[in-house]
């Protein structure tokens, strides 16, 4: 399936290296075999090329991780590779997982950048220097799109500049939308768990089986593996951390402003998501009798597509997640690895319309927030238009982020592994006239300085005009999350101290125009959201 005219997913940048002409090094290379460029996996062969964004470092594109997920594998759990003879080219990244194009708007800067969609979509992607005197750390990136767009290959993500600064890189792709976490009463009863949906998770474990089988022979250390996201891949990092089936397959995690604590991300519970997926089978398959999983399995991709699946994601179904997001971490049974974890300054901004009256702000608050309105209404005012657009955007802001963000933090009080929260408030620059220069530390901001991948991404705002202050975040941003994938802590030498969570001074690293902790960062609003959530987990009880 082909899919052209999308706009960039997440990302905007310009790296100082992209001039570089040293010769390339000896790529990762088994002692077997002298052809530079190929290294021998679990499954066969693969052959690399020398990054165009950075000669040092080879990369490796389109590389399956399981079977293509067609015909009778559909809605079922990935499954092994099949063996392949010779030498497979990995020098073209492969198709993103199906999944439609968002409109026209604000909306479309969050697209994925695909021009091809396929169900055969399996597939990750490793960038890597010369094979080290010691195995190297790796970071594998759960890309982000709400669970239903997004491409582990987006050009945003490239991985050449943290590969250059030691780390081995990979990127991966998961089933996403209705493809990716239906669940069903057929397909539960099909199963050998008696479990269904949550198919996009079992991807995310099946690549991080394979990150455990085979990343050494790129260089990487399989006992020094942090997995991190953005957005519904930090939701995706939060389940990681949640489900039994991904023991011991990574050693530290990371969260860029996502978690499944509250209403976003959270796991839900089986009835409502075999209830839903019973509506979306009978709207895609209209009979007058019960529909068949023959006859679901026969859909076409694009008429998957047609049929919206409301609240797709992670579902309790006993088996990859035996309770909510909520309970696991409040019962200590996470798995029991360092985080590091924040959310951005003004994530609310490119989600929220500026066409809001204060009537609506005003009714909106009393349906959602009911005996807490008023407390909402005084800490979120609104006196004018204007004023009930940022409330808005303050209100969506702290409850999908950062409550999640310092909930998360809070949780990890029971287990041993501590917890480092950032707060990333730098306004990135935008070019004279830019109709998104007052969205301020958008949600995705922070991404192309983690990668330090200024200048990259083809997207709509790829042409601010960083300066030496940006860049000097992204280097030190780019440092400690390889630093946390090394050693869990992301600290090292010439870097600003970043001490971890403490519950009771409430501290984060704050990343603007200098970088600093600071207390408290919201606090009365976040402890307004806590009254609130718990309210909520009372009513559920």
């Amino acid at each position: 399936m082909m899919r052209n005219g999308a706009t960039g997913l997440l990302l905007l940048g310009t790296p100082l290296w992209l001039t570089s002409c040293a010769a390339p090094p000896a790529p990762p290379t088994p002692d077997d075999v002298t052809e530079p460029g190929i290294v021998t996996i679990d499954a066969g062969q693969v052959a690399g090329a020398p990054s165009p964004l950075g000669p040092d470092v080879w990369v490796y594109r389109g590389i399956p991780f399981a079977a293509p997920p067609v015909g009778d594998l559909r809605w079922r759990p990935p499954q092994p590779v099949d063996q392949w003879d010779g030498v497979r080219d990995a020098t073209v990244a492969a198709p993103a997982c199906v999944q439609a194009a968002l409109p026209a708007g604000v909306g479309s800067f969050y697209d994925a950048a695909v021009d091809e969609i396929a169900e055969d979509c399996l597939y990750l992607n490793v960038w890597s220097g010369a094979l080290p005197d010691a195995p190297a750390p790796v970071l594998v990136w759960i890309h982000g799109g709400g669970l239903t767009i997004g491409n582990g290959a987006d050009v945003s993500y490239d991985g050449t500049a943290l590969a250059r600064r030691g780390a081995v890189v990979v990127t991966i792709n998961y089933r996403l939308g209705a493809l990716g976490y239906l669940a069903h009463p057929l397909l539960s009863a099909e199963s050998d768990q008696g479990a269904s949906g949550n198919y996009g998770t079992l991807d995310q474990v099946a690549a991080l089986g394979w990150v455990q089988r085979n990343i050494a022979s790129f260089g990487g250390d399989p006992d020094r593996v942090a997995i991190f996201g953005e957005s519904a891949g930090s939701w995706s990092v939060n389940q990681m951390m949640a489900t039994p089936l991904a023991a011991g397959l990574f050693q530290a995690a990371i969260g860029q402003s996502g978690g499944g604590f509250g209403a976003s991300g959270h796991a839900r519970p089986r009835a409502e998501a075999e209830m839903a997926g019973q509506r979306f089978v009978e709207a895609l398959v209209a009979t007058d009798v019960a529909p068949s999983l023959a006859a679901v399995r026969a859909a076409s991709a694009d008429d998957v597509l047609g049929v919206s699946l409301p609240g797709a994601g992670a579902t309790v179904d006993g088996w990859v997640f035996p309770d909510t997001i909520y309970n696991i971490f409040a019962a200590g049974k996470q798995h029991d690895v360092p985080v590091m974890i924040g959310s951005n300054a003004d994530e609310g901004t490119m989600f929220t319309p500026p066409s809001i009256t204060l009537a609506e702000y005003q009714a909106g608050v009393r349906r959602q927030y009911g005996d807490l309105a008023d407390e909402f209404l005084s800490t979120y005012p609104a006196q004018s238009v204007e004023e009930a657009w940022q409330s808005q955007v303050g209100i969506f802001t702290d409850s999908t982020f950062g409550w999640e963000m310092r909930t998360w933090a809070r949780m990890m009080d029971n287990v041993s592994s501590p917890a480092y929260l950032y707060y990333f408030s730098r306004v990135p620059p935008a070019p004279e006239g830019d109709a998104f220069g007052h969205y301020g530390a958008y949600h995705t901001a922070e991404i192309p300085y983690v990668f330090d991948n200024f200048g990259v991404s083809a997207s709509l705002h790829a042409n601010r005009n960083y300066d030496e202050t940006d860049r000097g975040l992204s280097d030190t941003l780019a440092s400690y999350w390889v630093n946390f994938a090394a050693t869990g802590d992301p600290n090292g030498a010439g870097l600003p101290e970043w001490p971890a969570f403490d519950a009771d001074t409430d501290a984060a690293l704050e990343i603007s125009d200098t970088i600093q902790m600071r207390r408290g960062v919201r606090k009365e609003r976040l402890d307004l959201l806590d009254r609130y959530y718990e309210a909520q987990r009372d009513l559920a009880r």
